[in-house]
């Protein structure tokens, strides 16, 4: 009989009883005005039961979680409605989000009218969901709870509901964190090892700039006529992630630049499993890698919007890696941007880097260089290298005036022609030099600032340009004339460096002076003591019997001792 029960175990879960149960996974970005990347996880479980019909005993559990079914048992509730949100969501810049949640910790919930005891079962599930979220919703009380009258409505079945029966409390001051984010994966039928929940990384989610998770469970009806009704358990997760925070810099996006994973399969429990990309406001100014035929409309708080739909339970989906990375890359990327870094270790020589690219996808034009170094950055102007594709591209035109120490720094000026969709590198090589003591910084350890390079560039127009100027022009396309129409000025900067130089000790003339002063102090002082004082011989005292005999001598008049 053991060697049967898993056969036995297997074949209970194929029965329908235990298979009225369903799960959907989907994944919704959006691409944001404000440039940031907003990614919505919704995760859908329905059971065809009912928890709360006396003399029935739910015991069997596939995919809805065990520790939720029995607290809607055990407390006899209706609707439940949990978030942890970190941060605050920015209405005026990100649009209306698809659940909102306020910051903090928030619960609501719908107990059934057979509840007599409604603000014990309140305490108590609570305390029960505190210990399930490993948060802190047992500091909810009487003092912080309420009752809403018109607020909030059931989400599921039965409108006409009397609120003494609704609880709606908020902790503000709750910290979501790890701790939260880990018992709430693992509701999931999946967990976090397969499906869309692998993408859900802490260290990632929690360094954006919104994160929100959410459980709501209400009773709903599986069809129009609602003539079977089921429970309908809904995990969601909302995150911005935002541009700099993240250290992207530039609005190209993936997912595993977002989550640091990418997708292998999807959750094989789940009946679909899906990734949309919002692509309404801009949908031929976002290029999706891989691309996917496959487009949908959905209404969405009050708008139609279109998405691009990518179904993971399809094999194509992935590819021949077994690996699915959406790449959202913006095509409105500038033509030309530049960047530079310092290289090199040790404090005696070094090598500045400048990057130059050329987004073009087919024009070549050329860019103007110039870089200005300080003295006290020797460059040998011999090891002046620049290379497009791994080739050496020549400048055709050079301008070298070098520094005078204390004078002037150095000047150096290049045309350089810049390969379509290529990245030139501009190297040479220098010698820190060493400073006069008075020269330095009061913070000579914090660096040396070295000014921006400029990139100045007649860059290629997408569109005819107008040469003519006109009152009705904004102020911001009238600054620079335009002499052709086929192309615009573009002066491009980048980023100043920090250059460590060769610093002294300069604490070593406080030790000098210190030990200085110690040795003047000791010995100067020594010598001026035996200079200055005076010796005198200081003759013993005679013992005590004699000065008592000579005091006797004296009353008598006899001589005294000597």
């Amino acid at each position: 009989l053991d060697s049967r029960l898993p056969l036995v175990i297997f074949l209970h879960a194929l029965t329908p009883a235990a298979a009225r149960d369903e799960f959907q996974e989907e994944l919704v970005i959006r691409p944001l005005h404000s440039g940031d990347i907003y990614a919505s996880f919704q995760f859908r479980t329905l059971w065809d039961t009912d928890f709360l019909q006396e003399g029935q005993k739910v015991s069997h559990y596939r995919l809805f979680p065990k520790s939720l079914g029995q607290v809607l048992s055990k407390f006899s509730v209706r609707e439940l409605h949990i978030s942890f949100s970190q941060g605050f969501w920015r209405t005026m810049q990100w649009g209306q989000p698809f659940i909102p949640s306020p910051p903090g910790a928030e619960l609501w919930v719908w107990f059934h009218d057979t509840v007599s005891d409604v603000d014990g079962n309140w305490k108590e599930l609570t305390n029960v969901l505190s210990g399930i979220f490993c948060a802190s919703l047992n500091f909810i009380d009487l003092t912080n709870t309420v009752q809403p009258s018109a607020s909030f409505k059931p989400l599921g079945l039965g409108n006409a509901t009397d609120h003494r029966f609704l609880r709606y409390a908020t902790l503000p001051r709750e910290i979501v964190c790890t701790e939260n984010l880990t018992p709430w994966k693992k509701l999931l039928p999946c967990g976090s090892k397969a499906g869309l929940a692998v993408l859900m990384k802490s260290e990632k989610l929690f360094h954006s700039s919104f994160h929100s998770q959410a459980v709501h469970i209400r009773p709903i009806c599986q069809d129009e006529q609602c003539s079977s009704k089921a429970w309908e358990l809904r995990q969601t997760l909302n995150v911005v992630f935002d541009l700099h925070t993240s250290g992207q810099g530039k609005k190209e996006w993936s997912l595993f630049k977002m989550f640091s994973r990418t997708l292998t399969e999807a959750c094989p429990l789940a009946s679909s499993s899906k990734v949309y990309v919002d692509i309404t406001d801009n949908p031929e100014l976002f290029e999706l890698s891989p691309a996917t035929p496959l487009l949908g409309q959905a209404v969405v708080l009050g708008d139609r919007r279109t998405y691009s739909v990518y179904d993971l339970s399809r094999a194509e989906t992935f590819g021949q890696l077994r690996s699915f990375n959406l790449l959202l890359r913006d095509m409105l990327r500038p033509l030309l941007h530049a960047e530079r870094y310092v290289a090199g270790f040790g404090l005696q020589t070094g090598e500045i880097h400048t990057v130059i690219y050329n987004n073009h996808p087919y024009r070549a034009f050329p860019v103007l260089l110039m870089d200005s170094v300080p003295w006290y950055l020797q460059l040998y102007i011999h090891t002046l290298t620049v290379t497009s594709k791994s080739r050496d591209n020549k400048p055709s035109y050079i301008h070298y005036q070098p520094a005078k120490d204390r004078h002037r720094p150095h000047l150096l000026e290049m045309l350089i022609q810049l390969p379509p969709h290529s990245m030139t590198e501009v190297t040479v090589q220098f010698e820190r030099a060493l400073l006069k003591w008075t020269e330095y910084t009061p913070d000579p350890n914090h660096g040396f600032y070295v000014g921006s390079s400029v990139v100045s560039a007649l860059v290629p127009s997408m569109v005819a340009m107008r040469t003519n100027f006109t009152q009705d022009q904004p102020l911001f396309s009238s600054f620079v004339p335009v002499k052709e129409e086929s192309s615009y000025f573009v002066r491009v900067y980048t980023e100043p460096l920090l250059v460590n130089l060769p610093t002294p000790d300069f604490s070593m003339p406080y030790n000098v002076i210190c030990l200085t002063c110690t040795v003047v102090a000791v010995g100067y002082g020594s010598f001026y003591n035996l200079l200055t004082r005076t010796f005198q011989v200081d003759e013993p005292s005679p013992p005590l019997s004699k000065r008592l005999a000579n005091l006797i001598r004296r009353i008598r008049g006899v001589p005294l001792l000597t």
